[in-house]
């Protein structure tokens, strides 16, 4: 082959490792060699390889345990697993924690040699797509005016610290890219970025999703699992929604931030980690803790240097540089040619109230774009994708009220209407409205209305 790899091979046994590295070698690879798992570890850690080949069955820590802990701490070297003991249960898990293929054990050359092809391939393949996102700006914050600069300079005064940061803003301002962006220009850049949205796992399942568990530890723990804050070591772990997790898990995870150690559930020892923390949430947390839904100790260990994000509304100026972003990532994404929005195209949707924010936007600029007719997105192809005549209220129509008053009146009847014209269909609603389901009845909460009883008043 006419590109040569460096591989680290893992096995107990000294005949396969002899066997297996001089089969490599004789392809012109070069092949590492180490017989425990915890070895294995190090030198993944410190070297760069292009694949790993693992046995499973090994004295002390297996190969199923280094391949979880390969992962949890961000190698990003592909890893194969064989054994001579291999059931379809060992090879399910091994590919749940992200093996790229399992052999059975006697392995032939040139299965091996095709293994590390395949390897190979999917690394430049990996890269590849690493280097378009980059140039597509998948992870980019677009931003023109003076609203969107004074965040962008307190981020990059924050980025270099530890301090803990709070992202406040409504949902769709891009909570999750400025998170990722203080991690990027952070010292901790090349550790993993973990997420978790803190909304959106079951109460029953946060506590294992945070800090992990051991096998056995409950009905359906068939394996080890290392939790959130373990597979970010060294990293930093972004709570997303952290005003909705519940009061028992907020306890639990104020001592892990206290201590710096998490311990699985069904463990018999504390792990320590070092992370950094940023959480978010589009709840008024000082709120929460006066209501009693949110532990003033914890807000003060979260709260620390908070960062609020305008909603898009406030930002306007952005919109056109947003817009032409998000056109070339929809162009380059499905294979069309680059399209156009007019003059008029822009200033209609600048004037738009965008209630779901800068996500409403990107799912806005890909309809329109299906929608025109020709090269150009016009002010008529606007007209016809979003809601051109809401009613008004009173108080928006007249002026009285505050500014948040007559916002939240203009939101809350762009939902009816946006309900109306999709017969009470709350995923409909939510969809064109550029909102998760979940997010839209968030929404409508806050601005007073009952979903449940506006879709039963329409299906009556």
């Amino acid at each position: 082959m006419a590109q040569k790899a460096h591989l680290l091979i893992v096995d107990d046994e000294a005949n396969t490792l002899a066997s297996l590295s001089r089969a490599f070698r004789l392809e012109g690879h070069e092949a590492t060699v180490c017989d425990n798992a915890n070895k294995a570890l190090d030198l993944a850690k410190s070297q760069s390889f292009d694949l790993i080949l693992s046995d499973v069955v090994m004295p002390g820590k297996d190969g199923l345990t280094l391949l979880e802990e390969l992962k949890a701490q961000g190698v990003p070297t592909p890893v194969v697993m064989m054994s001579g003991q291999a059931h379809i249960e060992m090879a399910v898990r091994a590919t749940r924690l992200g093996a790229l293929d399992f052999l059975e054990k006697p392995i032939s050359t040139e299965k091996l040699l095709l293994t590390v092809e395949n390897a190979l391939k999917l690394g430049r393949l990996e890269r590849e797509n690493r280097d378009l996102e980059r140039r597509l700006g998948k992870h980019e914050i677009v931003w023109k005016g003076e609203t969107m600069r004074r965040v962008m300079a307190q981020v990059e005064r924050v980025a270099a610290s530890e301090t803990r940061v709070c992202i406040l803003g409504e949902t769709g301002t891009g909570k999750e890219l400025v998170a990722r962006t203080l991690h990027e220009r952070s010292p901790r850049a090349g550790a993993p970025f973990v997420t978790l949205n803190c909304a959106a796992v079951p109460a029953e399942l946060i506590e294992s999703e945070l800090f992990g568990h051991e096998k056995g530890s409950f009905t359906g723990a068939a394996g080890r699992h290392l939790g959130k804050f373990e597979q970010a070591q060294h990293g930093t772990i972004f709570l997303d929604e952290i005003g909705d997790m519940p009061l028992t898990m907020q306890a639990k995870l104020l001592r892990v931030l206290e201590e710096g150690e998490v311990e699985r559930i069904g463990g018999e020892r504390a792990i320590a980690v070092d992370v950094r923390v940023v959480v978010a949430t589009h709840r008024d947390l000082e709120a929460q803790v006066r209501d009693g839904k949110f532990r003033q100790d914890l807000f003060h260990r979260v709260y620390v240097f908070p960062l609020r994000l305008p909603p898009l509304r406030e930002r306007r100026e952005d919109i056109p540089a947003l817009i032409e972003h998000f056109a070339l990532q929809v162009s380059a994404t499905n294979g069309w040619k680059p399209m156009r929005f007019t003059e008029d195209a822009m200033a209609a949707l600048q004037e738009h109230p965008w209630p779901g924010n800068v996500r409403e936007l990107r799912n806005a600029v890909e309809r329109l774009m299906l929608l025109a007719t020709s090269d150009e997105v016009t002010s008529e192809t606007v007209a016809l994708a979003l809601p051109t005549s809401v009613a008004a209220p009173d108080s928006a129509l007249t002026g009285t009220g505050t500014l948040a008053d007559r916002v939240r009146a203009f939101e809350k009847q762009t939902i009816l209407a946006e309900l109306k014209r999709n017969h009470h269909q709350i995923s409909n609603t939510a969809r064109a409205l550029g909102l998760e389901r979940s997010h839209l009845y968030k929404k409508a909460e806050q601005v007073g209305i009952d979903l449940k009883a506006v879709k039963n008043e329409g299906d009556r």
